[in-house]
């Protein structure tokens, strides 16, 4: 069964547009499973690029995305700082020659893909986090996408009155925004404070 995490990406990648491949439907004995690519998607319909793509990718930028490999790393509960990153080198397998030979014998040889990283955060401190941007374009990552990004676009594209019966990723988040459980982006300035007891 695939993981969570990689259902969100793939939902994701869909509502975007994108057709999308799951590299391998199998683990390979003995390879561990962080070692190669998840999915390669394909904008069928890309928007010419007219300034450069920033590293940290957001729904708008994908726009001009032609076609990826994509490497899912959905440790939710960790941070994607320089030290991690030093300490599991095999997060950055993907970028090996030889994944890429698979690749484009995938999408054949008319583009390079971009290789894009999809992780739970980066650094909120701005120098961590350009050491962390800047270790991972070094090590040939082009972009980065962080989960709360997709994970947001998600929640709101979703329609509570559609039936999405067909992804249960898309039927959970349906089902908790009509019971509310998401509530729209605005600024509340003047929200009421909480009643207390007498």
């Amino acid at each position: 069964m695939a993981s969570v995490s990689e259902n969100i990406v793939r939902e994701y990648f869909e509502l975007q547009g994108f057709l999308v491949r799951q590299h391998r439907k199998y683990i390979a004995r003995g390879r561990r499973e962080e070692d190669d690519i998840d999915f390669f998607v394909l904008n069928p319909h890309p928007e010419p690029l007219t300034a450069e793509r920033p590293f940290v990718l957001s729904s708008s930028d994908l726009r001009s995305v032609e076609r990826a490999v994509v490497v899912v790393r959905g440790w939710h509960t960790e941070i994607f700082s320089p030290a991690r990153l030093a300490l599991a080198p095999e997060i950055l397998r993907f970028v090996e020659p030889g994944v890429f030979r698979r690749a484009i014998k995938a999408f054949g040889s008319e583009a390079m893909p971009l290789k894009v990283l999809v992780v739970p955060a980066l650094p909120q401190n701005q120098s961590a986090r350009q050491e962390t941007i800047s270790f991972l374009r070094n090590k040939g990552v082009d972009a980065v996408l962080p989960f709360r990004t997709m994970l947001a676009d998600l929640v709101e594209q979703v329609e509570p009155n559609r039936n999405y019966q067909k992804s249960d990723i898309l039927q959970i988040l349906r089902i908790l925004k009509n019971y509310e459980f998401f509530r729209e982006q605005q600024l509340e300035l003047f929200r009421p404070g909480r009643r207390r007891r007498r």
